[in-house]
């Protein structure tokens, strides 16, 4: 009984970091595309200011390049994020599943512990 119990904290446990760990991963891909937008913002206003958009021209901002060089790292950090947001979540359902099974069988052994008692109760009573 003592172990059950254990088995079924430490899957709520495992269960609810998998949950915080998805959520953390969904708000920095948040933050991330805040961030990517904020940059590209940057760079058009460098280009209009400068009234080259041509990374290739010899008259390109500097400023506009290197901003342009941190959006594009930003987009790659999503998309990395986004590969991994899947497998995490993946690996959500699949402790969470897990957890059903485990909370199922305890009910189970609940169920059939139950009525040994009233059972027997029930055949004192003859």
């Amino acid at each position: 009984m003592r172990s059950r119990e254990t088995l079924l904290r430490l899957h709520r446990f495992r269960t609810e970091e998998k949950r915080r760990q998805v959520a953390d991963m969904e708000f920095m891909i948040q933050d991330f595309t805040r961030k990517y937008e904020d940059l590209d913002a940057q760079v058009k206003f460098e280009e209009s200011r400068n009234g080259v958009s041509d990374p290739s021209h010899f008259n390109y901002s500097l400023s506009a390049k290197a901003t342009r060089g941190r959006r594009d790292n930003v987009m790659r950090s999503i998309a990395e994020l986004r590969d991994q947001l899947a497998e995490a979540q993946e690996a959500f359902a699949a402790e969470e599943q897990e957890l059903k099974r485990v909370e199922m069988m305890a009910e189970k052994e609940q169920g059939s512990a139950t009525p040994l008692p009233q059972a027997a109760a029930a055949q004192g009573m003859r």
